[in-house]
């Protein structure tokens, strides 16, 4: 009974913990959430591995039961509440790691002769042990968050509305997988016996139940913010079911960015090679403009993203007011754009990159009361055969030699 009691009491300080650390994400960032998610995977490891209770049902390790069951719910709280590609990355960190920290363990059988401490020497058979089962169960996290997620999406079009049930059976179905694949590389490594399959999965069942209800205590009473709206296909689970992915497929199919008006990086790719072709197959000259604002990090990290994306429409609308008719402006990344200028020699894309320059320069970004400025590289081609790709390196590297010199100006020159 108490030690039923200490599992609840370690379950309980466990998911608070880690759900407080994870609600402040919107204040210190999400990377604090995965930390805390790293740290705690070689505890949870080595306690699946060694540390067993008896208990009337059969031997149950607390760093399975307690610890990785946990795990698993953070991750779908973590679908839940951001979105699939957030879940991958911190698995991917755990694997990459893990067989880090094998390659390095390997090595140290290299070294002659250790030195002798009092009452401690090196164990590099539990060392092999340990990295075996922490690379095996990073691996059999990888396949378990695919399938929490699929399963929980599956099971939102037959009980909608009832999260505690869409939680529960998941998170108990993921976990009796993932019970017998684990157990049976911790019984080749360490011959754990038979009870703790069982013990173990009785336990995992209980811990299911917890952890669903503090989950839905927690989107109820802590974070009420809507979640994700639906269910959403199934396939390439990582990819589709992503705010970031559902944006940049939104985008792809628009052609034009959403908040500056500019045509996006999709549609650069697919005009501008033929832009420049057009050009230099009718003897033309043409140019290409790479322009970035300056200090754009500090903008945001000093008045706030709300204020940078009010900056970078400012900053488009200035460019665009200043462009020919014919010319075409792109939003190229972050806080860069491009410009691609038909029959435009290199003498007149400089003057034209000079007014670009000066247009951001003048406009006084309101509600702030300050100026942008961008460097802008300019590369001009008259001959072809010629690459967008060999264009936009050249530019960059004008680009680069603007921001060099100072910042606010413009440095172009021929393409050779």
């Amino acid at each position: 009974m108490i030690g039923t009691i200490l599992l609840v009491v370690q379950a309980l300080i466990y998911f608070v913990t880690m759900a407080a650390v994870f609600h402040a994400r919107h204040r210190f960032g999400i990377g604090i959430f995965v930390c805390v998610l790293g740290v705690m995977h070689f505890l949870e490891t080595y306690l699946a591995a060694v540390f067993f209770l008896p208990l009337p049902f059969g031997l149950i390790s607390p760093g399975s039961v307690v610890m990785f069951s946990g795990k698993l719910m953070l991750f779908l709280l973590l679908y839940i509440k951001e979105d699939a590609e957030t879940v991958r990355q911190p698995i991917y960190g755990l694997l990459i790691g893990n067989c880090l920290m094998v390659a390095l363990a390997l090595i140290l059988r290299l070294y002659g002769s250790v030195a002798e401490l009092p009452g401690y020497q090196p164990d590099l058979t539990f060392l092999d042990q340990m990295s075996f089962l922490m690379v095996w169960g990073t691996a059999l996290l990888f396949v378990d968050s695919i399938a929490l997620i699929l399963i929980y999406e599956k099971l939102g079009q037959r009980i909608a509305g009832t999260l505690f049930k869409r939680a529960f059976v998941s998170l108990a179905v993921v976990l009796s997988f993932d019970q017998v694949l684990f157990f049976i590389g911790l019984h080749l490594v360490s011959g754990v016996p038979i009870s703790a399959l069982y013990g173990g999965w009785i336990a995992k069942m209980g811990a299911a139940a917890l952890y669903s209800a503090l989950l839905v205590g927690y989107l109820r009473f802590v974070e009420t913010k809507p979640a994700l709206p639906g269910p959403e296909p199934l396939l390439r689970v990582f990819d589709r079911l992503t705010f970031r992915h559902r944006y940049e497929d939104l985008l792809q199919r628009t052609g034009f960015d959403t908040l500056t008006g500019a045509r996006d990086r999709s549609q650069f790719q697919a005009m501008a090679q033929s832009l420049v072709d057009g050009a230099l197959e009718n003897r033309k000259p043409v140019s290409l403009l790479m322009i970035d604002i300056d200090h754009f990090k500090s903008i945001n990290d000093q008045f706030g993203h709300v204020a940078g994306d009010k900056v970078l429409k400012d900053v488009a609308h200035a460019l665009a007011g200043s462009l020919r008719s014919g010319d075409r402006l792109f939003r190229y990344g972050g806080e860069e754009f491009a410009a691609i200028c038909q029959e435009l020699n290199a003498g007149d894309a400089a003057v034209l990159a000079e007014r670009l320059r000066a247009a951001v320069e003048s406009a006084t970004i309101t509600d702030l009361g300050m100026r942008a400025t961008v460097s802008i590289g300019v590369t001009t081609a008259s001959v072809g055969p010629v690459t967008v790709e060999q264009m936009i390196k050249d530019a960059d590297k004008w680009l680069y030699e603007a921001k060099r010199r100072g910042r606010n100006r413009v440095e172009s020159a021929i393409l050779d």
